[in-house]
């Protein structure tokens, strides 16, 4: 649950965000005309998202055998991938408000209405569906790994919705900040799960060399268990990984932990 409760809730906040910028924007210069323009957007962002969501699960049916523990492995890499990088993305978004507001100031500036209007849609259409076929693939990988949660996922929409709308027509002030930084922490642990889970079906499919497991700890912790099942969708345990599978999960946490570290530096700098 908790899973499916942070992915959505990542995805969404970013759309909410950017959402919430430009309707902001639009009522401090006075263009409340619009407005109906950013909720076309949203509407067909979500429609075209949902599409997306049909016709992957429709591909994915197809799949059979080896084909299909390949289709799953490539599904969990580029799950962990596009979390990654959004991680990295958000990380050094520190004018985030300012560049969106740009864009949309550029777009208001077009001395041809339809133009403008044009530009707003497509960029709230963007944001939606971009979100949207990233929840699509991680929500797939999620699946592949260890089952989607309905109501996490639910309730990570919800709050990320309440989040955004907070955050920009309320005096209550959210620190963003600290929370995609616990977020961030977190998504990084199950983007590494997804890596080690996306090895193994390789190895299933026998693309990746099979190898016997390194240890096996399921006499100690199942991960059929309460517990076991938990960290298996959360962080990706697995109680008999290969030596291959340990190996992705610990490089990568390494590499991005790494990569973390220098962008922390580097804002440092830079605010020094």
């Amino acid at each position: 649950m908790i899973e499916s409760f942070l992915v959505t809730s990542r995805e969404t906040l970013e759309a909410s965000l950017v959402v919430g910028i430009v309707l902001a924007y639009l009522n401090k210069s006075n263009n409340q005309d619009y407005k109906q323009t950013v909720y076309y957007g949203i509407v067909f962002g979500i429609l075209a998202s949902i599409l997306t969501a049909f016709t992957f699960t429709y591909v994915a049916g197809d799949f059979q055998g080896a084909a299909e523990n390949i289709f799953e492995g490539a599904t969990m890499l580029i799950g962990a991938f596009l979390l990654t990088t959004m991680i990295l993305w958000m990380m050094q978004q520190r004018h985030i408000s300012q560049e969106i507001e740009g864009k949309v100031q550029k777009h208001l500036l077009n001395t041809q209405p339809i133009l403008s209007h044009i530009g707003i849609f497509m960029l709230i259409f963007v944001a939606i569906i971009r979100e949207g076929i990233e929840t699509v693939i991680f929500l797939n990988a999620l699946n592949y790994a260890s089952g989607i949660n309905f109501i996490g996922g639910s309730l990570g929409i919800v709050a990320a919705v309440i989040v955004g709308y907070i955050f920009f027509v309320s005096t209550k002030k959210i620190n963003l900040k600290k929370l995609f930084n616990v977020s961030s922490i977190l998504l990084i642990l199950f983007a590494a799960g997804l890596v080690a889970h996306g090895v193994h079906e390789l190895q299933e499919a026998k693309i990746l060399p099979l190898a016997n497991p390194l240890f096996d700890l399921s006499n100690i912790l199942s991960d059929s268990s309460l517990l076991g099942s938990f960290l298996k969708g959360m962080f990706g345990y697995n109680p008999a990984p290969s030596l291959l599978e340990l190996a992705a999960y610990v490089t990568y946490l390494i590499g991005i932990f790494y990569v973390y570290k220098r962008i922390g530096s580097s804002k440092l700098k830079v605010s020094g």
